[in-house]
């Protein structure tokens, strides 16, 4: 055998040993990735009591309200959830009661026995959309905008984009809204699109401090298109604390009815039925938890106070509005729709909107807010329009297409 041919031979030895080392490691990165995703399937997916197939696809676990994701917190190991099924402690509701229905869509094929709540079960196929089982319902960093003193360049470098009302300068104790709801067509399935409000608190850098509820649309953290209601609460401003909906420690509920991260029936349709729900926030004066209610009749269960630092005590800011993200580069814009699609000026049955806006004050009392300002990077993209008037009180509609003859 000549030179050459012995060099030929032991360089396709050579390839071929990196190619069985390359192979093999990847076999051994595929099972450790298993093995991590099926871990963090078990911490998530608690031992359910009953089990309901919901018509979109989720599976809707009915878990004993001791056993919730929240509970797997350091600080609530023995922890009593509060207001469990106690009518007495929703006295300090702000909130007068009514009988307005709300669904969601696993209600048709049956309901959670009572001390139990329903939890959307995470699937494999969720976990891996996701950048990483870290990252897996979390928000990535910079999705709160800052009015006023914002820098818009700055804002779209992340790729978010809002529209938006919102106050400050005072000390706020919760928010409420009736929000109308759509199903925003998402250009791309790593965007998204959700109407929403913000309780902020802090400034806007490493330790802003949020809790938010509304509803969205998000292919990659819910693997479809339906129009879903969700929570999110972050100390950090997004790093390593909080999450989505019952994603993480954190949020406890004690609601049997309404499962986080459901879809949301039915929607609004352009030039047709409108349909809204209600959210409200507020800070129990006693134990400072901050509580969710959903509709006039579901107090959903709360934030403890010890999650947050500036949020235990007040919340410095309140926004309500939109949000998309913008994946497209070199200066495009994405087509995802904000709201309907369509912009404010639109008006009732074609734009999306916000109504009865209202903030808590110190005496735990609902009251309209003083000074609403109004924000958006690009108001050729997605726009905000308000208004007040007797039946809803202060309100605004916002939204828009994304890219069109003016926003490109």
């Amino acid at each position: 055998m000549g030179s050459g041919s012995a060099v030929t031979l032991l360089l396709l030895f050579c390839l071929w040993g990196l190619f069985i080392s390359l192979s093999s490691g990847a076999r051994l990165s595929a099972s450790r990735q298993k093995l991590e995703v099926n871990k963090h399937l078990n911490r998530l997916n608690k031992p359910a009591v009953k089990t309901i197939q919901s018509p979109d696809g989720d599976i809707i676990d009915c878990v004993h309200v001791s056993k919730q994701p929240a509970f797997d917190h350091p600080f609530l190991k023995d922890h009593k959830p509060e207001g469990l099924f106690d009518e007495n402690k929703l006295s300090e509701n702000p909130q007068e009661k009514s009988n307005a229905p709300i669904t969601q869509l696993w209600h048709v094929n049956g309901k959670c026995p009572e001390d139990t709540i329903p939890i959307r079960r995470t699937k494999e196929e969720d976990v891996l959309r996701a950048s990483s089982v870290k990252r897996y319902g979390r928000k990535k960093h910079r999705t709160i905008p800052k009015p006023r003193s914002a820098q818009p360049d700055l804002i779209n470098q992340s790729g978010h984009q809002h529209a938006i009302a919102y106050v400050e300068g005072d000390k706020y104790y919760g928010a409420k809204a009736t929000i109308n709801v759509w199903e925003p067509k998402i250009q791309q399935p790593n965007e998204f699109s959700l109407s929403q409000l913000w309780i902020l608190g802090g400034s806007f850098g490493q330790d802003l401090n949020s809790i938010e509820a509304g509803w969205q649309v998000s292919p990659d953290l819910y693997g479809d298109n339906n129009t879903r209601l969700f929570t999110y609460w972050t100390s950090d401003a997004y790093q390593a604390t909080g999450c989505y909906n019952l994603l993480c420690s954190g949020f406890i509920q004690v609601n049997s009815e309404i499962a986080m991260g459901a879809s949301i029936s039915p929607i609004s349709a352009y030039r047709n039925s409108q349909f809204d729900i209600s959210i409200l926030i507020w800070k129990d004066p006693k134990e400072g938890h901050w509580w969710m209610q959903f509709g006039n009749d579901y107090v959903l269960g709360y934030w403890p106070s010890f999650l947050f630092s500036y949020l235990a005590d007040s919340a410095s800011m309140i926004e309500w509005g939109g949000e998309v993200v913008n994946s497209e580069p070199d200066g495009q814009h994405t087509s995802t729709q904000m709201g309907s699609g369509h912009f404010p000026e639109e008006g009732f049955g074609k734009a999306s909107y916000f109504r009865n806006v209202q903030v808590v004050d110190s005496s735990n009392n609902l009251k309209a807010p003083k000074g609403i300002g109004t924000f958006t990077e690009q108001s050729n993209c997605y726009d905000v329009q308000t208004g007040s008037n007797g039946d809803w009180g202060h309100y605004f509609y916002f939204g828009g297409p994304g890219k069109n003859p003016n926003c490109q």
